[in-house]
């Protein structure tokens, strides 16, 4: 495929796509609340994608490499279970590098709906796939899918739906906000439908930190970019050195939570606006929810969704589970 082409590869930007100025009225919400908050998914600019997918490739992120390993492994038992002609859809697509061991096994699939925030990462990842498998519908949407989403119709008819949704990102929902989003993914997929979810497990604690605070400092920089973004698209003024990144798990709720920690008590501006930090106050980025197979099972089950199949690695670190719409 030439260069001309691949720059053809079409892209639907649903019109939920938040603009600067939703962002900056989500950002300085979730920056005026008790225990403050920035939405996650503001993380993935440009900049913040490259730097999530070399975190991605760290030896510390067990769950980027367990998943993938498990895929390859189990994928003949995967396309069998699938079947033909699925269209399948991915929320949250980001490099697409899981998605070929899909493309690369199931049985003629009627298409590829990648839906991904980071306009920049979604054309190159889409464009990439096009080159790659110029015999699959790729139809790329820009859009938050953590809001309802019109998927498109692929050329060819599919026999069902197949959401892909791997990586555990379910686990950086709150309880509540997973179920309803995992009700919405039921509705998605419709009578016949499954999902192949990625779904990290609970393990030891030193394990668990050691994947979200790597000793090479890339999870820090992905977390601390996010001030640049806002020093740049938002007119706001953090000076990075009075800020440091904080990672730690909580047995309690049984989550990793991430966030920008204070180094001083301090007030940022974003321009008319002004938000004050106390010294050591966290403003959280991220949770990553863990789960017992139990736990996820009763959470799928209330959804909507019954559990068909479970595959995990030897040391059972991670899980990817096969999922259909409850009849």
């Amino acid at each position: 495929m030439t260069q001309d082409e691949l720059a053809k590869v079409p892209l639907e930007c649903d019109d939920r796509l938040p603009g600067r100025k939703q962002m900056r009225d989500d950002v300085i919400a979730g920056l005026r609340r008790s225990q403050k908050m920035i939405p996650a998914k503001y993380l993935y600019d440009e900049q913040g994608s490259i730097l999530f997918d070399q975190i991605c490739d760290l030896e510390e992120y067990y769950p980027t490499l367990t998943e993938m390993g498990i895929l390859r492994d189990n994928i003949d038992e995967i396309k069998d279970i699938v079947g033909p002609n699925c269209l399948l859809i991915e929320y949250g697509s980001g490099s697409g590098d899981k998605t070929r061991i899909l493309l690369e096994h199931l049985i003629t699939p009627a298409g590829y709906v990648p839906i991904e925030i980071s306009k920049e990462a979604l054309l190159a990842s889409a464009k990439r796939l096009t080159a790659a498998y110029p015999h699959v519908c790729v139809l790329p949407v820009c859009a938050d899918f953590m809001q309802p989403i019109k998927i498109p119709t692929s050329i060819k008819a599919a026999g069902q739906r197949l959401i892909f949704f791997p990586g555990s990102t379910i686990g950086n929902m709150a309880p509540e906000e997973s179920t309803a989003f995992l009700m919405r993914c039921a509705t998605v997929c419709g009578p016949g439908g499954g999902m192949l979810i990625g779904v990290d497990l609970k393990k030891d604690t030193a394990k668990l930190e050691a994947a979200y605070d790597d000793t090479e400092g890339v999870s820090a920089a992905f977390a601390m970019n996010v001030l640049d973004r806002f020093n740049r698209e938002l007119d706001a003024n953090f000076d990075s050195s009075k800020f440091c990144y904080h990672s730690v798990y909580n047995h309690e709720d049984g989550r990793i939570e991430m966030g920008i920690k204070s180094l001083a008590d301090q007030v940022v501006g974003f321009g008319n606006s002004e938000i004050a930090f106390a010294q050591d106050e966290v403003m959280f980025t991220e949770f990553s929810h863990k789960f017992s197979l139990g736990q996820w099972q009763e959470k799928a089950n209330r959804a909507g969704f019954d559990i068909v199949h479970v595959w995990t690695d030897p040391r059972q670190l991670f899980s990817v589970q096969y999922m259909t719409v409850q009849s």
